[in-house]
């Protein structure tokens, strides 16, 4: 019996193409948006979740209070080289990386662009290779005696960055000093990062003069040692040795947990907004397929007169209609989820080849495309459900005279 009301329904929307097509665009549309939406964030927060994997969980950071702009960022505090001293005396702490930035103009070969230099201590090259991960694609990492040597990142080889691609040796004059090219560090995925250059901080500080200052400390713990307990360690010392309390804190302690729960919960905000947003197109979509099947019960009434005369219980009549609308939804639902996924792979593309990042992947899960599915046609399904029950009203004798 289902059988052959899935077969009247496919016929009664097949007849009726150009209606159905338009009343499958609301759907179509909507069901595109939020397989965009969900596909998009699911691949991004995989993406962040793997670069912290790859990151470690037996690390922490340090920065100063106010630094949420980027380093440098009016009215911020920084961290010094007293700082860094009394971390590395703390028990459990196994080694340190003290980063500070500074933005300048770089020219090789008559062309000027203006970025920004890191400073990384050549002592702890180790750990400074482990947070990118930073593994040299061309060259080496800088080692002790390396003074105007820097690294640079992969967008001077790969995204013509320059109109004449950098090989090592080459020179490149920042703020008018030469520095020759030891290493070009292997893509990370995220653009900002793939143009930065490294130089060591003794000639950093010469070059930039910036004395003590440190924007960022990486902190790698012992074996076995909790990260949460050293870091509180660590928290206790500063706050004592910088002659600040609990409530005037002026430098912040990040986890790779607390970090990454941040991101999620931006993440999580931003997809639920959108998706709200989408749901609006869900609905009109659903007034679409509504307002089709009023017109087909008015179509119809004379063929429902005749199935109630020869027998047709109102349960019949009820999921004639609401196997229909349920059809229009789950069609609108295939096409929504095929069309989604090409402009899904399609924003990938760009931003691989375009943007240069790599952290933009889409994740499609089987649970992803049955909700999609099932979201359609229960959605088409309840949109029907009033058209459906009205069509079950109808008396036999008003519908057979009914032209």
């Amino acid at each position: 019996m289902i059988k052959d009301y899935i077969k009247l329904a496919f016929k009664t929307l097949i007849k009726r193409k150009t209606r159905t097509a338009l009343t499958l665009l609301g759907i179509i549309i909507s069901i595109s948006v939020l397989f965009i939406l969900i596909s998009t964030s699911i691949g991004l927060q995989n993406s962040i979740e793997e670069q912290f994997r790859l990151l470690g969980t037996d690390k922490f950071f340090l920065q100063g209070k106010g630094q949420i702009g980027g380093p440098g960022s009016i009215g911020a505090e920084t961290l010094t080289d007293t700082d860094l001293n009394i971390i590395k005396k703390v028990q459990g702490v196994k080694e340190t990386s003290a980063w500070i930035y500074a933005s300048a103009e770089i020219k090789f070969k008559n062309e000027i662009r203006y970025v920004t230099i890191v400073a990384t201590e050549i002592e702890s090259m180790d750990l400074f290779r482990e947070t990118g991960p930073h593994e040299p694609e061309d060259g080496r990492l800088l080692k002790k005696g390396d003074t105007t040597d820097i690294i640079i990142g992969s967008q001077y080889k790969h995204d013509n960055y320059f109109k004449t691609e950098i090989i090592i040796g080459d020179i490149i004059k920042i703020n008018g000093q030469d520095y020759k090219v030891r290493g070009i560090l292997k893509p990370l995925g995220n653009p900002v990062d793939d143009k930065l250059i490294y130089m060591s901080t003794e000639q950093f500080r010469k070059q930039f003069n910036t004395g003590e200052r440190i924007d960022n400390i990486i902190v790698q713990i012992e074996e076995g040692e909790d990260t949460k307990e050293i870091a509180e360690n660590v928290k206790r010392k500063l706050i004592k040795s910088r002659g600040v309390t609990e409530k005037t804190i002026d430098f912040d302690i990040l986890t790779p947990e607390e970090i990454l729960s941040t991101f999620n919960v931006i993440l999580g905000i931003l997809t639920g907004f959108l998706i709200s947003i989408a749901g609006i197109s869900l609905i009109v979509g659903g007034i679409g397929i509504a307002n089709t099947m009023y017109t087909s019960v008015l179509e119809r009434t004379k063929d429902i007169g005749i199935m109630k005369a020869i027998g047709a219980q109102r349960k019949d009549i009820l999921l004639i209609f609401l196997i229909e609308s349920g059809m229009l939804g789950l069609f609108g639902g295939v096409i929504g989820i095929i069309i989604g996924y090409a402009i899904s792979k399609a924003i990938e593309s760009i931003a691989n080849n375009q943007l240069g990042t790599t952290l933009l992947q889409i994740a499609t899960p089987p649970w992803l495309i049955i909700g999609s599915l099932l979201f359609s046609f229960i959605a088409g399904s309840i949109s029907g459900l009033l058209p459906a029950w009205q069509a079950t009203k109808i008396k036999p004798v008003d519908a057979l005279r009914y032209e």
